[in-house]
């Protein structure tokens, strides 16, 4: 007899659309809450008073979004028409999104920080009708592009104006006003947002996020509604989000990596605490003490770095403690997994008991910064520099290292919540597969990967082939048990005039392990005949050091320009020379007086670096390390 088929998995058995996902979820636990969301107090004499924080139920959530939903058909909006987005993360912007995918329509991401030009050019290339707009900053970005955008009908903000000022070509209205008018439109059509949302295949679009991109214009990727609906329940199954977690959420909804876990909030149904102000998370982290949270690499190194950083300004004891408390964490991670790996061995004695006296040293007030309660955190974007996921898994924080792009809809692998593995990105989501080409290039197929890039045709068939394999870009390699490791990315590398290949990644993610000053280092080289590297210093590890040598109260620029600096990085700089080949060395390096920037363009909003924009910026700076080339 043949076997029985076996039951279909829940990735399977997805629902069709992020619409259909929210409306199932508002149905199965209508009166649990869904957001917490910060409303500043009054202000007043003296220090601002703290945020006071609301909830919102999924009912709740539900009646806002068919409000919005309804406005949006009253405008005129059809499906997959394009709605963009130019906000900071908060709960409006949710409540827009959600709005926007129950009316069959399609959301345009734009990153509030993008600058006017860029914005005309995402809104134009989309298409986008209407505008949901943070502010009048956001929304003076439109007028001032107004004749470029043909298309674009209607903005609608978030927050209420000083005074309205008219817009020629465009009708501005407010989000209440925007609700309002879509509960008069329910009045006269009250299954109008049904209809629409039975209306909205797999296929349909859901969302056009343009990449940030490292050159050139970004380009639109274009994700339907079965992206978002698989990353809802690869996030569930995968044991990564649960039905019990609170998650603070402060990540940009405009990329690819804050919108996945939307969508895994919602399949979960946990609480999500909403507050995209960067300046408020280490204050937010003790209100709302998360079980769950997300983020780019930077924001665990420059903890870390904060944290070596203090105990260094402490001094003797207090330094000697840390760094003793570093190394027997990063140890008992590697033991840790080690034996998971090899079959559970037992950890050594000594180990323990070094381990259980710097957990309550060190490790405790660790976790407690972080609330007291993360089961783990979850690193995207950008590979963590060596050493750092290890402490904090050591100290109780699990970091959980994630691997996705844009192009498919953000996560794609990520490190087993139970079985971690530090330096990798961990194995593919249930649902996906993950090759490596003959080059080394990663290859990617599932049900995240995008359908293409938009008005780009010849540029998706370079990507994206004909059986579903996406082309990453990025190069590394899979273990035995299926973990992928990153190496680095393929258009990064480049040959030196002696005919060397050089990964510069490999090289910087060296260097931030074993610099605890470094805030950015880019490796510099291609068809050069030796390598060097601009570095930037992390601030907030760097001037409690500067205090200590005589230059308390200097400015970060003069700090950087003393040559104590100079001879402090020149000896990690020294160090790690010493595990390289001589090729890959750093002949001559440059300390750059300001760190790198999103708004000059020289970091993606993730903080990815631009490397062709950072070294046009800094090319004096560069051809002085080149003397006579």
């Amino acid at each position: 007899m043949p076997p029985a088929p076996s039951a279909p998995s829940p990735v399977d058995r997805r629902p069709p659309s992020v619409a259909h996902l929210f409306l199932s979820r508002v149905e199965a636990t209508p009166d649990a809450e869904a957001y917490r969301y910060p409303v500043p107090a009054p202000g007043g004499p003296g220090a601002p008073a703290p945020d006071v924080w609301h909830s919102l139920t999924w009912a709740q959530t539900a009646r806002r979004v068919e409000a919005v939903a309804a406005g949006l058909l009253s405008l005129g909006i059809r499906p997959e028409q394009r709605v963009a987005i130019a906000s900071e993360t908060r709960v409006e912007w949710i409540i827009a999104d959600l709005g926007v995918m129950c009316a069959g329509a399609a959301t345009t991401t734009v990153y509030p920080g993008t600058d006017a030009d860029e914005t005309a050019y995402i809104l134009a290339d989309s298409g986008s009708r209407v505008l949901f707009a943070e502010s009048e900053r956001q929304l003076a970005k439109a007028a001032a592009a107004v004749e470029r955008l043909p298309g674009l009908t209607h903005v609608v903000l978030f927050e209420e104006p000083a005074e309205r000022t008219p817009v020629e070509g465009l009708t501005v209205l407010t989000l209440g006003e925007l609700e309002r008018r879509g509960l008069a439109f329910l009045e006269r059509h009250p299954g109008a947002v049904r209809e629409s949302v039975a209306a909205v295949g797999r296929d349909g679009l859901a969302t056009l996020i343009y990449t940030s991109g490292t050159t050139g214009r970004p380009k639109g990727v274009l994700l339907p509604h079965d992206c978002w609906a698989y990353q809802g329940v690869s996030q569930e199954v995968s044991g990564v989000l649960r039905a019990d977690d609170v998650h603070y959420l402060w990540l940009p909804l405009s990329h690819a990596f804050g919108k996945a876990l939307l969508a895994g909030q919602i399949r979960t149904g946990h609480v999500m605490a909403v507050d995209g102000r960067v300046d408020r998370v280490i204050d937010n982290l003790t209100v709302i003490r998360p079980t769950v949270m997300a983020c780019v690499p930077r924001i665990f190194e420059k903890v870390y770095n904060g944290v070596l950083g203090r105990a260094r300004a402490e001094g003797g004891t207090a330094h000697r403690l840390f760094l003793r408390a570093a190394d027997v964490a990063r140890r008992h991670t590697a033991l840790t997994e080690a034996a998971r790996a090899g079959g559970g061995k037992r950890l050594p004695a000594a180990l323990r008991l070094q381990h259980a006296l710097a957990d309550r040293l060190v490790y405790a007030k660790v976790r407690a910064a972080f609330g007291g309660r993360l089961r783990h955190a979850v690193s995207g974007s950008a590979a963590l520099a060596p050493g750092v996921g290890p402490f904090f898994t050591g100290a109780g924080i699990p970091v959980l290292e994630a691997y996705g792009l844009t192009e498919t809809s953000a996560g794609v692998a990520i490190n087993p919540p139970g079985a971690p593995r530090s330096g990798t990105v961990g194995t593919a989501l249930p649902g996906s597969e993950v090759r490596i080409a003959g080059d080394g290039e990663i290859l990617l197929r599932g049900p995240g990967v995008m359908r293409g890039y938009h008005g780009l045709p010849e540029v998706t068939a370079e990507v994206l082939e004909s059986d579903g394999w996406l082309r990453t870009g990025d190069v590394g390699e899979l273990d035995p048990e299926g973990y992928l490791r990153i190496t680095d990315r393929k258009k990064d590398m480049f040959k030196t005039s002696g005919g060397k290949y050089v990964a510069p990644s490999e090289i910087e993610g060296r260097f931030k392990a074993i610099c605890p000053f470094v805030g950015t280092v880019v490796v510099i080289g291609d068809g050069r005949n030796y390598c060097t590297a601009l570095i930037t210093l992390d601030e907030s590890a760097l001037m409690p050091w500067a205090a200590e040598h005589g230059m308390r109260g200097v400015p970060y620029s003069g700090v950087v320009a003393d040559p104590r600096t100079r001879a402090l990085v020149d000896g990690f700089v020294e160090q790690l020379n010493g595990g390289l080949q001589r090729w890959q060395t750093l002949k001559r390096f440059t300390l750059l007086p300001r760190e790198l920037g999103v708004a000059q363009g020289e970091l993606t909003p993730s903080l990815k670096v631009r490397r062709p924009v950072v070294e046009q910026a800094w090319a004096r700076e560069i051809a002085a390390m080149y003397p006579g080339a």
